[in-house]
């Protein structure tokens, strides 16, 4: 977690999602990467990091990342959950332009390149 203050966490999954949707994300974000699951320690460093901050949660769209939300759900009940479309199942290969459009209506400024000819 990053010492300098972001108001917006997006997690994710894996670091090619954490990497895909950095280049994607135009605003100051924190993007954290639970490697698919999470421990209860790790957990309890979250609740206490993500406490005044705008949480966002991007899992990929299959059993894992399903059981990573309800953990999210039952921790984060402020978190704003984020769905890319079940036909690209994970966010690492979802195409840039549906993850702009994603993020965006979560209000997350993206560069405008990815959004060209939605």
């Amino acid at each position: 977690m990053n010492d300098s203050y972001v108001d917006k966490v997006l997690i994710v999954e894996g670091k090619s999602d954490k990497k895909k949707v950095k280049s994607i994300v135009k605003e100051p974000v924190e993007i954290i990467c639970t490697n698919g699951t999470i421990s209860i320690t790790k957990l309890d460093e979250l609740i206490d990091f993500l406490e005044d901050k705008e949480v966002y949660i991007l899992v990929d769209a299959d059993e894992a990342g399903e059981k990573l939300r309800k953990q999210f759900k039952r921790e984060f009940p402020h978190a704003e959950h984020l769905y890319i479309d079940r036909m690209y199942r994970e966010v690492a290969t979802a195409p840039v332009k549906h993850l702009a459009t994603v993020l965006l209506s979560a209000n997350i400024d993206v560069h405008t390149q990815y959004l060209e000819n939605c």
